[in-house]
This record gives structure tokens, C-alpha cells and sequence, in this order.
């Protein structure tokens, strides 16, 4: 999972279609049936049935999750069910009694037919008010009649006790104006239906459905399908338009990770939310097997949105690894309603999000200066959690006090965590080995389908690795002692050093020159800007209002493009802007002369170790 908080500030700059199905009747004693009807729509609610198998007590359990594996949080999606009603064959309603938020108790079970109840969903309640939700976007649902169903299917189907490896058979009749975008196999061919079957409960919640107008691509890296499905309200963004970026991704990460990964096709689907109506605020993306959910707001310029889903959807797509594919037992038997968690944040989410910056600067999608700057920007965000705390310890007990409120470290502390580790394996493998091998020996050993013991996991990682690697996750991963990041820093050769730095050709004195009338949208130059020399030499000053540069229009939706535009001039570069002053078009013409201010950072300063920071970044 990832989260992800934008500001106003940055905001403001910035397979299956299918005639018709009918319910399914009594399912065979090995499978349970379920219907979702999306044609059906009462006071922004769907019904789902759920057909029962075979049940041979007299009582039995029926389970809506209380969490879900990637989120790390207790969101009960039993709140969202009205009307539970469960009927044995001849439609004679059955003695049913609600046992906690999540579980319904079903007296003279082994006549039960079917449930129905009726699924609010999370998306209306986000703002506040209603059930209160503070279900994380992409892992909650969405009911819009006629135009968008995001079925997170554990917040529409549940379980019985001690039936979850059943196989589930699942019809889900929609609007033929609708497209189904899931990584599972449609099995009918109806326009009016879609039927996938499902080998057990988690496979099915591993399986997220967005439908909505198609709006799709699809493309191939290396014997993986893979598929953008957009929903964007206005039609703002575009699956077409945003895949450029998806495949530069997905083409950069599986060259990165070799043969660790399999996959034969992988979905991502993307809905974009109006932030001013009641809908989706919770922004970044939840990881499954074989797909991504992906919540962003639409307002976004199509730069920013294309450089959030490299970043977001890496790390989910990086989540195959672990742990998707490398996991412990508390993961792979997974209890949604009282769930033990694993002492491997660190590994399950800090080394996704390590892997999800390495492969970047590893495949040339990023330098290594703004590699290192990350990964300060990690250390900083870090030092204000408490660095003290046992990391294990934080994510066996990351659902209470007070180590949730830590949770947001396995991003920071998690990922640096991956990071020494990489470079403890390089420096003692003379740069031979890194992570990324002890992940694919991990892999090897394990797997999707067998699962490690919590307590063994460090033994299991020194054997295939170094001493040094046991001793680094006894002292600062299970321990409370704070890593000194310079040490690390320093055998690859890396070290704190100030630089000369260009500066922004629109800032100045860490002070923008510019501002933005929000009526119009036209490009204020400030009264009173402290304009930096180059503006000021071509001529440009307070009040102008900028329209143009180098040929390219410009306002307020598209300013922060002119931004990213300018930060690559170079000093000499024509430079041509149009303006208008006192209502009067100009034209102002010159050459690039940027301004330079010291920073510090982190950079090489050992060429001794070039080697092994080379083999560390470049693999």
C-alpha cells in the first residue's frame, strides 16, 4: 500500500464486455455463488446474494472483513451492509442474529438457501459525516448508477466459517454501457454479465473490479499483459494519454527485477475523484497480486498525475516480490476479522518502497543526485518518528497504540532499512550481490504458497547472506539502537559535501517571482517579484502577464509544466517569451543565464568505492 498527501498547493500547480444472466440457483456442495446486481441501484446501494454451499451444522457464521491484508488498519466494511435476510429453499426467511459490526449468525443453517442484503458504499462518506469512514481510498468501494461500481470485492462479499477455500462463482450483472476491468478471466460471453470463478475467498479479494465507460489500454512487456483502466469524470485524463508513462514504468521494473517475477498480466486501474463532491480522499494505491488500485484527484495536470503513477504504482507493482510473493504465515492465512500481524513491515513495505526508488535511478529514470536526495528526504522524514522504537515490535502491534501511529515509518525508516542492507550485501559481495538477490533466494525458497515463520525470518536471511546482515537486523531492525546512516553512506563512498546548484529560473531567493490571477488563469509576474538577473535582463517585470514561452502557451493549469520546462534550460539556451503588458502583447527575447546557490547533500567523495556504489545503483 501506498499513501499518498497532496497539498492544495501542489494541486493547485499541477477484460470483459459482455447478453443476458440470471441469479445463480442452488451452487454445487464444493462452491458458493454470488451475485452482484450494478443494473439495480436503491438509495446508492446494490443487493448481493450469496448462494450457500452445503452446510452440515446448525449454526453458522457469516463474515464481512474487519480488515484486509496491505492496509494495516481495522476499517470493519460490515458497517456498510443494510437489510441482511438469509431464506432456505422454499424462501422462508431464516432466524438471523447480528453477532458484531462484521458477523451475522445464521440459525438452522443446513436449510439455508441464500442471503441477500444491500452494500453501501465508502467513497460518499469520505468527508466525514455518515458512518464516519476513514476507509482508505483505494481499498473502499464506490456505487455511481450508470457511470462508475469500484468493487473492492471484500467490501461486497463476505464468508462462512471455515468455508474461505471454497471455490467462489461469481455473476455480476451490469449495464452493457459498462466495461469490467479486472485481472480475472471472464468465463461467459454475455454484454449484460460477467462470471468469474475464484478458487478461494482471499483469491477473490485479491481481485478488485472497477466498471465504468471503457476508457482502456492494453500493451505486453516481455509475456506480461498488462491493462489501464481510467476513470476520470470529466474525461480530463485519458487511459491513452497516461500510458505512455505506465509502460515507461512497467518496461524499466521488470527489466530490474529479472527473472523474479512471472506474472502473465497485470491490471491497473485508475480512478480519479472530484475532490469537491462527496467522494474518494484518501489518495495512493493498494497492491494485489496481480493488478493495482489506483486513487488520485483529476484535478491533477497530466505531468504530475504521470509522475505520481511511476512512483505509486512501482511500489505496488514492486509488492509481487514481497509480500505477494515472499511472505509469512500470518499473511498467507490471513484472518480478516481477528488478524495476528507479522513482524516484517520493514521488509513487506520497506523494501517495496526502497526497490520502488532504486529501480529508478538503476534504469535511468532518474539521477543519482536525486536518488540520494530521496533517500535524505527518507532520513529526515524518519527523525521524527520515534527512531528508538523496535521496528519488529512496531509491526507485530502496528493495529494499536501507540505503534500505529508509527505506521507511516515503514515508508521512511522501512525503506532505509532496505537500503543498508543492499549495501552491507555489496560492500561483502565486493558489489557482486545485493537486495535484490537475497529477495530472489527468498523467492526460491519460499514463495506465493509457502509461507515462513515470523521468528525465523532473520536466521533464514544471514544464512544466505553475511554475519554482518544478522547483526544489522538485531541491532537496528529488532533493536532500539538508531542506524547511523553515515556509516553506510560511507562504504559506498558517499558523504555529506556542499555543491553549486542552478537554481529554477522562475525562483529566486527560495521566493517565487511569479503568482496567478484564479478568474483567469493568466501568469502574474509579482508588484513586487525580486526577479533574478536572467529575468530581469531580458527585460521582464512586475505585473507582467507571461502567455507564452518558447512557443508553448501557458496559464494556471498548466504552470507547473512551464516549471519543469524552465529546469532544464541551460546557460546560453534562446529563450523567447511572450507577454502582455498594460493590454499590450510583447515579445522578449534573450539568452539563458542562470542564477547558482550551495547546497548540501550527499554525494561521492571516496572514488575508491566507484565501484561498489556503481554496482550498488546500476546492478
Amino acid at each position: 500500500m501506498k499513501k499518498i498527501i497532496l497539498s492544495l498547493s501542489i494541486l493547485s500547480l499541477l477484460w470483459s464486455c459482455k447478453p443476458t444472466a440470471t441469479i445463480a440457483t442452488k451452487t454445487e456442495v464444493n462452491e458458493i455463488g454470488v451475485t452482484i446486481n450494478l443494473n439495480n441501484v436503491k438509495d446508492d446501494k446494490v443487493m448481493v446474494t450469496i448462494t450457500a454451499p452445503a452446510i452440515t451444522t446448525d449454526e453458522i457464521v457469516y463474515h464481512i472483513p474487519k480488515i484486509i491484508p496491505g492496509t494495516y488498519s481495522e476499517d470493519d466494511y460490515g458497517k456498510f451492509i443494510d437489510d441482511f435476510k438469509a431464506v432456505d429453499a422454499n424462501g422462508t426467511a431464516l432466524e438471523v442474529t447480528k453477532a458484531d459490526t462484521n458477523s451475522w449468525s445464521i440459525k438452522n443453517a443446513k436449510k439455508l438457501q441464500k442471503i441477500t442484503y444491500w452494500v453501501n458504499d465508502t467513497y460518499d462518506v469520505e468527508s466525514g459525516g455518515g458512518f464516519g469512514s476513514g476507509i482508505f481510498s483505494p481499498a473502499g468501494t464506490n456505487i455511481l448508477e450508470g457511470k462508475n461500481f469500484m468493487l473492492n470485492n471484500h467490501g461486497f462479499v463476505g464468508f462462512f466459517d471455515n468455508k474461505k477455500d471454497l471455490t467462489y462463482n461469481v455473476t455480476i450483472l451490469h449495464p452493457d454501457t459498462l466495461f469490467g476491468a479486472t485481472s480475472l478471466i471472464d468465463s461467459d460471453n454475455s454484454n449484460l454479465s460477467d462470471t468469474f470463478i475464484v478458487s478461494r475467498y482471499n483469491d477473490l479479494v485479491d481481485n478488485p473490479i472497477m466498471y465504468s465507460a471503457p476508457d482502456y489500454t492494453t500493451f505486453n512487456v516481455d509475456g506480461m499483459d498488462i491493462l489501464l483502466s481510467v476513470y476520470s469524470p470529466t474525461g480530463k485524463h485519458t487511459a491513452k494519454a497516461l500510458t505512455a508513462d505506465l509502460e515507461k514504468c512497467m518496461r524499466a521494473q521488470k527489466k530490474f527485477l529479472g527473472p523474479i517475477n512471472t506474472n502473465k498480466r497485470y491490471t491497473v486501474l485508475l480512478y480519479l475523484s472530484d475532490i469537491k463532491a462527496k467522494d474518494a480522499k484518501g489518495f495512493g494505491a493498494l497492491e494485489h497480486n496481480s493488478s493495482t488500485s489506483v486513487v488520485f484527484p483529476e484535478m491533477m495536470q497530466s505531468s504530475m498525475l504521470g509522475k505520481q503513477i511511476i512512483d505509486v504504482v512501482s511500489h505496488e507493482f514492486f509488492h509481487i516480490v514481497t509480500p505477494l510473493g515472499v511472505h509469512s504465515n500470518e499473511i498467507h492465512y490471513f484472518d480478516f476479522n481477528s488478524p495476528k500481524m507479522s513482524k516484517h513491515l520493514w521488509m513487506y513495505e520497506g523494501v517495496t518502497e526502497y526497490f520502488a526508488n532504486l529501480f529508478q535511478v538503476n534504469q535511468g529514470l532518474i539521477d543519482e543526485e536525486a536518488f540520494y536526495k530521496r533517500m535524505v528526504g527518507k532520513i529526515k522524514n524518519a527523525s521524527r518518528m520515534n527512531d528508538k522504537m523496535s521496528f519488529t515490535t512496531m509491526s507485530e502491534n502496528v493495529l494499536v497504540a501507540p505503534y500505529k501511529d508509527q505506521y507511516l515509518n515503514v515508508y521512511e525508516k522501512g525503506a532505509l532499512i532496505g537500503m543498508c542492507i543492499d549495501i552491507i550485501i555489496r560492500e561483502k559481495s565486493n558489489g557482486q550481490k545485493g537486495i535484490l538477490d537475497l529477495m530472489q533466494k527468498l523467492t526460491t525458497e519460499f514463495g506465493p504458497k509457502k509461507p515462513f515463520n515470523d521468528n525465523e525470518l532473520f536466521d533464514k536471511i544471514t544464512q544466505l547472506t553475511y554475519p554482518e546482515v544478522g547483526d544489522f537486523l538485531t541491532t537496528y531492525v529488532s533493536g532500539t539502537t538508531p542506524i547511523p546512516y553515515d556509516v553506510y553512506f560511507a562504504k559506498v563512498g558517499i558523504a555529506k559535501s556542499k555543491i553549486s546548484k542552478a537554481v529554477n529560473p522562475f525562483l529566486f531567493k527560495k521566493s517565487a517571482g511569479i503568482s496567478g490571477n484564479p478568474t483567469t488563469k493568466e501568469i502574474l509576474v509579482k508588484n513586487n517579484a525580486d526577479l533574478n538577473p536572467f529575468l530581469t535582463s531580458i527585460g521582464l517585470k512586475g505585473d507582467d502577464v507571461i502567455t507564452a514561452v518558447n512557443g508553448t502557451d501557458y496559464n494556471l493549469d498548466n504552470l507547473s509544466e512551464m516549471m519543469v520546462a524552465a529546469q532544464n534550460w541551460r546557460n546560453g539556451d534562446a529563450v523567447t517569451f511572450k507577454i502582455r503588458r498594460e493590454g499590450k502583447e510583447q515579445v522578449l527575447s534573450g539568452k539563458v543565464s542562470l542564477s547558482y546557490e550551495e547546497s548540501e547533500g550527499y554525494h561521492i567523495v571516496d572514488t575508491t568505492k566507484a565501484t561498489i556504489k556503481d554496482a550498488w545503483l546500476k546492478g
